[in-house]
């Protein structure tokens, strides 16, 4: 495949489509209930509109973008995402040398397809783990110790899965985790044989970070009991940067503010959680004012081209992260096409800047004419 036929998110998601069985398609690309939140938010993204500007001198730009007192060579990073390698194999590590290259966060999923050690040694430090509390917690607090002897600094904890939610599309297909093959899966793997060949070479993809005694992963088990009280404990326990990702309340994240996290992650989980959510590209400005200036607010859901990006920093956000767009480019072409979508994300909103009249991204809020 030519790499000039990923020229945006859609070619991406379009080549995917086409090369993963439908079982994995559905995974990555679903969202919960008749899918009305993910296109919600996309509304809200596309109803925002961006100010050009002329006779400015935006001959040279820079996309870098400082975060937790580093500088990221773009202000966009990786979101976790569970079992990235079923979208290709090697993809954790794909993802990983991306965060190495560019020195940008690359969130490690809890339940990734490659060891939690790994990705931090291959991404060069520039990794943060993402943890789900589940059941009593027991496991969760030994994840937790595994990062810190790892070297993670930054632990991203998500509070929106109480439950996985209800997603026709994967449901229809069988779709299990840990991943599970009986009569309906062999028909589609069957019919896409370059995926299920690649993947019957490099061996079916595990969920990584659970082959430790005294912690088997269920990912139908409640993770309801987390409380506020679960969050003092991990505050306690976690002497880094604590993020919070999945907050689509004004409240919550006062809330949250005060009891000493670190960022806050705005965050509808792709729609995947609850259909009749907010739009949280909707949320961000409410949620930026209500922290005040210097909080630092981050964004992640729905992102599909580097202006979306460009407007979710005028909207209020510090930092975003793109997710399915990546697993779609490596699906599409393995590592180079990551790396071409990469590049297209970062030439549209570079391109998108210099219609602004923005040479860099200070002042981003007060030159976007956000509407």
């Amino acid at each position: 495949m030519p790499l000039n036929a990923i020229q945006n998110a859609d070619d991406a998601r379009r080549l995917a489509k086409r090369r993963l069985p439908w079982m994995v398609f559905s995974y990555i690309d679903g969202a919960a209930g008749t899918e009305t939140g993910a296109a919600r938010n996309r509304a809200a993204l596309d109803a925002m509109t961006l100010r050009p500007r002329i006779l400015r001198d935006v001959s040279e730009r820079s996309l870098s973008k400082e975060i937790f007192g580093k500088v990221a060579q773009r202000p966009f990073g990786i979101a976790p995402m569970g079992m990235c390698n079923l979208s290709t194999p090697g993809a954790d590590l794909m993802l990983a040398r991306l965060a190495a290259r560019y020195d940008i966060p690359h969130g490690v999923s809890t339940v990734g397809s490659t060891p939690l050690e790994k990705i931090i040694e291959v991404a060069e430090g520039n990794a943060w783990f993402q943890l789900y509390f589940s059941g009593d917690g027991s496991g969760a607090f030994k994840l937790v110790e595994r990062a810190k002897a790892a070297g993670y600094e930054t632990l991203i904890l998500t509070v929106d899965v109480p439950v996985v939610g209800r997603r026709p599309r994967e449901l229809r297909h069988g779709f299990k985790m840990p991943f599970k093959i009986g009569p309906t899966q062999c028909i589609d793997f069957a019919l896409h044989p370059r995926w299920s060949l690649r993947t019957l070479v490099a061996g079916k993809p595990q969920m990584a970070n659970f082959e430790m005694p005294g912690y088997d992963f269920d990912r139908s088990a409640s993770r309801a009991r987390a409380t506020w009280d679960t969050l003092k404990q991990l505050r306690e326990a976690w002497p880094g940067k604590l993020v919070i990702k999945g907050v689509l309340d004004v409240e919550d994240a006062l809330q949250l503010k005060e009891a000493g996290v670190d960022a806050i992650q705005v965050s509808s989980h792709g729609a995947r959680q609850l259909d009749s959510a907010p739009a949280p590209f909707a949320i961000l400005p409410d949620m930026r004012a209500a922290l005040g200036p210097d909080f630092p607010l981050f964004f992640d859901s729905g992102l599909r081209s580097g202006e979306d990006a460009l407007k979710a920093l005028s909207a209020g956000a510090d930092f975003v992260f793109f997710g399915r767009t990546l697993q779609f480019a490596m699906a599409a072409a393995g590592e180079k096409g990551l790396h071409q979508m990469w590049d297209v994300l970062s030439d549209e909103m570079s391109n998108a800047m210099a219609q602004m009249g923005l040479s860099d991204l200070h002042g981003l809020a007060a030159a976007s004419g956000q509407s």
